[in-house]
């Protein structure tokens, strides 16, 4: 005579403790195990397809890595700059771009840590100072709320440019976190700005700008919302609520900045936030031939949409540069050179559990050798100062 042994939930558990039909005990782990409820952070799906797999160990071309974070990642620790010029050499990461130099004293530092011994490896993008010596929480005392700050800040762009800086950087805490006296957020469009843009575009100074963040996080935390897992580990990436302007909102403001300043280039970060809608960052880069993109930290997005992601890199391969939002572990950055080399299916983009941006995995799109070039270093080549030379200079390295 066999017995079944009945399988409960949680829920049921506790429907029968409210009842009185069962004895008082320690709620059961949600892992899913034995038919019991799963909690989502602890869903961890493995793939049962099996397909091919190409494991490449370097770029096919020599790369440019036009955003990556070297004073948030690495720290000031040169043992960790030794590694990753290491994982660079392996990977044939030719040149990073490092777009954490600020300015003023804060630049010179962070160009001797990068320069001293790998001048050739690296560029450098300055950053606004928009809060300068006042307090943080009292933006009345911000250097951004003093007349012509727009001006003076363009001035320092000229001595930061002398000093070696190769572009601007600016975050996206840039119309979603800093404030004018009165609580309001500082608006990307403010004509009190102008200046800065301009004389980037006088001096010959991209501007990647990081403007929003994706869709998803200007979304209800709800049962509908496809990164709900991302966001409930993360409470504090969530712009969702009338105190943050629309994601639409801010890219609009975005593309007023671009469309007043034709001489000035401009990169927008992360496919300008909106990997999740190709055709509206394509209708961009027909409208405004001075704005160009990378996709730093959204293989996870291009991945999960390989065929549209593949027409959108080859159409538009003279205006996107790589990016990884690095230094990474070099079991990711190989991730994204099987992603643009190859026509795999079905393997991660991070190497993470979870995965830091979404539950599922990704395909590659195998571009074109010219496409690749272009993307990998052709296009850096075009837009940011000093990369050709340094570029020339490691290669003729024994």
């Amino acid at each position: 005579m066999m017995y079944y042994r009945p399988i409960l939930t949680n829920s049921l558990i506790w429907l029968l403790l409210a009842t009185g039909n069962l004895v008082a005990q320690e709620a059961l782990p949600l892992d899913g195990r034995d038919g019991r409820d799963l909690s989502l952070q602890n869903f961890r799906p493995r793939s049962m397809l099996k397909v091919p797999q190409t494991l490449l160990e370097q770029a096919k071309f020599p790369v440019v890595d036009a955003h990556t974070h070297f004073r948030y990642r690495t720290k000031g620790s040169t043992d960790a700059l030794d590694e990753y010029v290491r994982v660079m050499d392996r990977n044939q990461i030719a040149l990073c771009v490092s777009l954490d130099g600020r300015w003023g004293d804060e630049f010179a530092e962070h160009k001797k840590y990068l320069w001293t011994q790998y001048e050739d490896r690296f560029v450098i993008f300055a950053n606004i100072d928009w809060r300068g010596a006042g307090a943080a929480d009292d933006p009345s005392t911000w250097a951004c709320q003093r007349p012509e700050f727009g001006r003076r800040a363009a001035e320092a762009l000229a001595e930061v440019k002398q000093q070696g800086a190769s572009g601007l950087k600016i975050f996206k805490q840039f119309g979603l976190e800093y404030k004018n006296p009165d609580g309001s957020l500082l608006k990307i469009d403010d004509p009190r700005w102008d200046p800065i843009w301009t004389a980037c575009g006088e001096l010959g100074l991209p501007i990647l700008i990081h403007v929003g963040d994706p869709q998803a996080f200007f979304l209800p935390i709800d049962e509908t919302n496809e990164r709900w897992e991302e966001l409930h580990r993360h409470p504090d990436w969530s712009f969702y609520g009338a105190q943050f302007p629309s994601h639409a909102e801010l890219l609009a403001a975005l593309m007023r900045v671009v469309e007043r300043h034709p001489q000035t280039k401009f990169i927008a970060a992360h496919l300008a936030n909106s990997a999740t809608d190709l055709g509206q960052v394509a209708a961009w880069l027909d409208k405004y031939p001075n704005l160009y993109t990378e996709f730093a930290s959204r293989i996870s997005e291009l991945g999960r949409q390989p065929y549209s992601a593949r027409k959108f890199l080859i159409k538009y391969s003279d205006r996107v540069l790589f990016g990884t939002d690095g230094p990474w572990p070099e079991t990711r950055v190989r991730y994204y050179w099987r992603f643009l080399e190859t026509f795999d299916e079905d393997f991660p983009y991070s190497e993470k559990s979870p995965p830091p941006q979404g539950l599922w995995n990704i395909a590659g799109v195998s571009l074109p050798d010219e496409v690749l070039r272009k993307i990998y270093h052709e296009n850096a080549m075009q837009l940011i100062p000093g990369v050709k030379d340094k570029l020339a200079r490691h290669k003729n390295q024994p």
